[in-house]
This record gives structure tokens, sequence and C-alpha cells, in this order.
């Protein structure tokens, strides 16, 4: 094999590591799965501040059925861009990029880094196009390397892969029993694709599918990116300490309030009062033996006056940082011409390094795959981003940057 799989593998792996705790506290606090224990999540403001901002992002980045990309040709010799441009809409609306798109978005929020696989569909679908929004945790990457991991049951590889034949060491199992697990890892290394299960062992011995691919349908794109870091930091990853800090403050809070609601007690142990048989309910008369004190209450230490303070600093924090205070202006009704160019030239003094990140590592891969599929099924001429035609982005947010220009 020209790659060394099990090494580069290996290596992915080792670098995704220290990013798991990372992903699974921001998804814990933002955007909790059934397996999470809800009752330990006590204050929302994150989770909303993001559904926010990845709607804002849905609407400004890639608005629905909405003229947001368009070719435009190098020469009057190039292929026809007008028709590249109105095939690739029309697929991209009878597709299901819109409803996939915004899962994407969430993770590039919560997460700082998502994956959108496009596949083709098969002849005869209303779109050529399928899109797939692959959890970060299934994705390892490195630079110009994906690993994608899945567990799959042994009759849908084999049915995804026809031409594969179990190895003798599993065949067995596999036809007692199809629905086994198995862990299949597909990867994509300078246009080679390779598909093997992960069972131990040398890669070799367990290649499921070997290929090439034109264009990469595995588009990785990330909202920021420090240096020598290959994975993304998104606005929840920066605001996870404030996160936390408010989601302990409320749960104390919480906690303070059921002590001033049943408050604490104390009883001399003489024998008579049974404390099993205490019910601390409204209107509850508790029997006392004469000459003892009975049940009385204990003052608590507890004064929690200054949490209000804190968790409104900390709120306002989450949503500076999830920019619901700034995006939350463009949506003001009554504004004059002037009022709306000045916010959108605030919005991309903001957003102006993502969008850019985006353009060059989401829109325009988005794009390249498009025409590849298209003009490989014979619907548009080939035609290249590089040579034949410009890629004009129209959004709502390529507008915002040409207005910031011209101010």
């Amino acid at each position: 094999m020209k790659h060394n799989l099990q090494q580069m593998y290996r290596r992915a792996l080792d670098i995704r590591a220290p990013w798991l705790n990372r992903w699974d506290s921001a998804l814990r606090y933002t955007c909790p799965t059934a397996d999470d224990d809800a009752a330990t999540l006590f204050d929302a403001t994150a989770a909303d501040a993001v559904d926010n901002l990845a709607a804002s992002i849905y609407s400004l980045l890639t608005p629905p059925e909405s003229l947001w990309i368009s070719l435009i040709p190098e020469s009057p010799e190039s292929p026809n861009s007008e028709l590249a441009t109105l095939a690739l809409r029309a697929n991209l609306n009878d597709s299901n990029f819109y409803t996939t798109i915004h899962q994407c978005y969430m993770d590039l929020i919560i997460l700082g880094t998502a994956c959108l696989f496009m596949s083709e569909n098969p002849i005869g679908s209303a779109s050529a196009f399928s899109f797939t929004a692959i959890p970060m945790r299934d994705i390892a990457i490195l630079n110009g390397a994906v690993f994608h991991t899945a567990t799959m049951s042994a009759r849908e590889v084999m049915e995804k892969y026809p031409s594969w034949t179990p190895p003798s060491d599993i065949r067995d199992q596999i036809k007692q029993d199809p629905e086994m697990p198995l862990r299949l890892v597909q990867s994509l290394i300078d246009s080679e694709f390779t598909a093997w299960l992960d069972v131990g062992g040398n890669i070799e011995n367990n290649i499921v599918a070997t290929g090439r691919f034109e264009t990469n349908p595995y588009i990785i794109f990330r909202w920021s990116v420090a240096s020598g870091e290959l994975y993304g930091r998104g606005p929840v990853l920066r605001a996870l300490p404030d996160i936390k800090t408010v989601n302990k403050v409320v749960e104390l809070v919480l906690k303070n309030a059921t002590i001033a609601v049943s408050g604490i007690w104390q009883a001399d142990d003489d024998g008579v009062i049974n404390l099993s048989n205490i019910n601390l309910t409204p209107g509850a008369i508790i029997p006392k033996a004469v000459g003892s004190s009975g049940l009385t209450p204990l003052a608590s230490g507890a004064d929690f006056d200054v949490s209000q303070i804190i968790l409104k600093d900390l709120r306002d924090r989450i949503r500076h940082a999830l920019l619901a205070d700034r995006l939350g202006l463009l949506s003001e009704k009554e504004m004059t011409a002037t009022e709306i160019m000045a916010r959108n030239a605030d919005m991309m003094r903001i957003l102006g390094a993502t969008y850019g990140r985006l353009l060059h590592e989401f829109i325009r891969p988005l794009v390249e795959r498009g025409l590849q599929i298209l003009s490989r099924r014979g619907v548009i001429d080939k035609i290249s981003l590089h040579s034949d035609a410009e890629l004009k982005y129209i959004a709502p947010i390529a507008k915002m940057a040409l207005e910031e220009t011209i101010i």
C-alpha cells in the first residue's frame, strides 16, 4: 500500500483524543443527548443561544431556496456556467441539504468543527446529491486525510460493499448472525479510498473495499483554528468555563431555595418525637411531649443574594460569546439604510474571519463536489472553478462584506 494506514489511523486517533472530553462537555451543557443525566442540568442560557446562533448562520450563509451561489465564466470559450449554476441550485434544492446543514452548523458552533458527507444518489432520484451530517466523534483527521469510523451490522456492510468477502475468522459468525455489529473504518487519503474492519491485527488482512474519489466527499469546516491545531474552536468551547459556572451557581441557588422552603430543623432526642413520622407540609401539626422543646428551625448560614449578580454577569458573557446580543440587532424593525449598513459592518467585523474560512473550507468544496458529480452524470459539461468559471457567493453574509467594503 502507498500509505501506512495503520500508523496514520492511530496517529489521527491520538491527535483527536484530547478533544473528546471537551466535546462531551460542550454537548452536555448545550445539546444533551438522551443518555445525559438531565437532572444535572440547571441552566439553558447556552442552549438557547446556540439555537439562535445556528439559525442566524443558517440564514446568513445558506438561506434555503435562495440564489446564494453563482458561476461566472472566465472567458467566452468557457463551458456554459449559467446552465451549471441552475443545475447545481436545482439539485441542492431537491436534496436534503437544507435539513442536514443545520445539524452541521450546530456542531460548528458547539464543537468548532463540522463534517458534511456529500454522496451521489442513484440515477432517477429527485436529486443527484445526498447529504449526511457525520458526528465529529466518528471523524479523525490529519492533513490531507480523513478517517470515518462507524459501527454497522454485517448485513449493512455487505449491502454497501457487495464485492466484499468476509475474512475466514468471522465468516461463520456472520452466517449465523447477519446483524453482528462490525466496526468499519473508511479512510480517504489523497483521493485514495480504503474501507476496512477495525478488528485488530493488520489492516491489509481486513480490507473491505478500495477506490478513488475525484473530489473529497467529506467536507470538513471549522469556526476558527489556533496555530498548530487541526480541529477548530467554536464559540461554545470558548464560553465553556462560564457555561459550567452558571450551571453550578443555578444548582446551588436551587438547593438554597429548597432549604428556604422546607427549612432545616432540630429536635431533642427525648424518646417521644419520632422523626420518621414527621411530615413538613403546610398546616401540619407536630405533637411534642410536655416540657420538650419539640421541633425547632435551625438557622441556615447560606445567603445567595449575590448569586443573582453573578448569574446576570455570566449569562451576559455567554450570550455575548455566542453572539446573541449582537445578532439580535439584525431582527429589529424600522431601521434606516444607514443603520442597516452600519450594523452589517459590525457583523462582518465579528464574523469576517469565520466567513472567509467557511467560504474556503465549506462553500467552495461543496460547489466543486457538486459540479464534479453533475458533469460525470452528463448533466453539465465538465467545468473547473480554477480555469473555467469563478465562484460568486451572493448569500446575505457576502452582501454584508460588500457593504463593509463600501463603508
